[in-house]
Order: structure tokens, then C-alpha cells, then sequence
């Protein structure tokens, strides 16, 4: 048994999503993880680290004052101003009780930007609803002390068992078409690499702005067919060209200020190459 580490109690919000779940995975045999779910489930129900929680209708503080966290890592979806709301409250918690949160945000932050990629200290401007609701939130964290938060920005993200890749497995399965966007660019993670990007950023008190994706670019329709390949089911595969513009766009977050250490970098190919395990 891994020896837990009395330094930190992290609260994950929206630990039963997939995401969330990967990183509850990741950090409970190192720290005290507790989690919430939404919806009514057996497995959480049994397990004294996890705490049913609905945004719309339960009172976060007492979780709070239950868990105590010294640090609270958000992964929720769901209603867009409850979410606001919620943290707006968590923001006030934190900057009283001088603990940290860590917010995970998108790539979508930038989506209005189309002729580049996006650094950590550029601007962030959104043409799609998603993007204002994760820019509101930024600008709201970003209100409070420097060493408090972490913001990630994530992109596309993949891995095995992800949603992402399992739908494609199920689109080529039922003859269905899958959806590819020819003229997007951008860079991609996989959830593993982001659970073990999250705990280093704990480990060494990391905060700031993260732009955690691929340090390479993509096409978004080539590495779609290199997926479908890597399941060797290119052959059954029907594709649906979805074209937004005419010309090449770009939605990627690369890192150039808040650079992670060797081992926590990846490119796109390490994603293909973890499929085919």
C-alpha cells in the first residue's frame, strides 16, 4: 500500500465524470481524495470518500466543512450559471480559507482566434457559448492571489477509454458516419498524461496558467482515420467532412511559459501509439 501523504485533502467536484474519475484514480493513494457525484450510484454510495452533490439544489459549504480541503480541483459539467455561481462561492472560500484550487478550463477560451495557436499570457476571446462560460470563470479566479490558483486549459482529449474514442469505436461499429473536420488544427492529450500532469502541479505547489496539450499540431481529420486505424477498423470506417471555413483554423494551447518537466510532455503520435497497446 502506497503511503499517503497528510500533506493535502483534495476535494475533486465532478470526480464520477470521466475525467474527474480519472484523477480521483490518480491522487487517492498519495493524498485524503474525496469526490462528489450527481447522479444516485451504488459504488459512491458505499464509498465514505465520495459525497452526493447537486449544484442546482445542495449547499456546497457543507462539504467543505467536512472534507476541509487544502486544495480543490474542479472538473464539473452541467448547468453553465449554476456552475458560475458555484464558483463564485468556491472563490470566496478559497481566498479566506488561503487554499487552492485548481479549474479546469478549454481550448475553447481561444476559439475566436483562428489564424494561430494560443499561448498562456495571450488574450482569451470565444465566439462559442462553452468558451464565454470557461473565460468568465478564469477571469473570476484570476481576481485572486497568484499562488491560490491553477487554471488548465485543456484540449481535445483521447485515451482509450475516453469518451471521444469510444464513441468512434461505436460510430464505425453501427455504420454510422463519423464526424471530421478537415480544416481544424489543433493539439490533443490523453487522460493519462493530464492525472499525471495534475499531480506533479500539487506536488510542487505549482500555480498559474497551464496549457496542457500535444507539443505538436494535428489536423483534426487525419488524426480522427489515425484513431480509427490504431483500432484497425479503417476499413469499415464512413467519415462526414464538416467544413466551418474555407480556410485552415486553428484550436490549440500550447505551453510556452509554464513548460511541465520532460516526462509530462507529449506529442501526438504518444496518444496513437497508447491505443495500440
Amino acid at each position: 500500500m502506497v503511503r499517503k501523504e497528510s500533506k493535502h485533502s483534495i476535494l475533486i467536484l465532478g470526480a464520477s465524470g470521466f475525467l474527474g474519475g480519472a484523477i480521483y484514480k490518480e491522487l487517492c493513494s498519495y493524498f485524503r481524495t474525496f469526490g462528489t457525484y450527481n447522479t444516485s450510484n451504488k459504488s459512491f454510495e458505499k464509498n465514505s470518500h465520495f459525497f452526493q452533490y447537486n449544484m442546482e439544489e445542495d449547499d456546497i459549504y457543507e462539504i467543505l466543512d467536512i472534507v476541509k480541503p487544502t486544495i480543490i480541483i474542479s472538473a464539473l459539467r452541467g448547468d453553465f450559471s449554476k456552475q458560475i455561481l458555484l464558483h463564485q462561492h468556491l472563490a470566496e472560500y478559497v481566498f479566506t480559507n488561503k487554499i487552492r484550487l485548481i479549474f479546469l478550463s478549454s481550448a475553447n477560451v481561444f476559439d475566436a482566434y483562428v489564424k494561430y495557436p494560443s499561448y498562456e499570457q495571450d488574450k482569451t476571446y470565444s465566439n462559442s457559448i462553452y468558451g464565454h462560460f470557461k473565460i468568465k470563470i478564469e477571469n473570476m479566479l484570476l481576481r485572486l492571489p497568484k499562488k491560490q490558483i491553477a487554471i488548465l486549459r485543456l484540449p481535445m482529449v483521447f485515451g482509450s477509454q475516453s469518451p471521444r474514442v469510444q464513441e468512434i469505436v461505436q460510430l464505425v461499429k453501427a455504420k454510422e458516419p463519423i464526424e471530421i473536420f478537415p480544416n481544424l488544427i489543433m493539439n490533443v492529450n490523453t487522460y493519462s498524461k493530464i492525472t499525471q500532469q495534475i499531480h506533479y502541479i500539487i506536488n510542487r505547489n505549482k500555480s498559474g496558467i497551464f496549457h496542457l496539450g500535444s507539443h505538436d499540431l494535428v489536423h483534426h481529420d487525419d488524426f480522427i482515420k489515425e484513431i480509427v486505424e490504431s483500432f484497425q477498423l479503417e476499413e469499415t470506417a464512413i467519415y462526414k467532412r464538416v467544413y466551418t471555413t474555407n480556410n485552415d483554423r486553428y484550436l490549440a494551447v500550447l505551453p510556452k511559459l509554464n513548460k511541465l518537466p520532460k516526462h509530462l510532455q507529449l506529442v501526438s503520435q504518444d496518444i496513437l501509439s497508447e491505443l495500440k497497446i
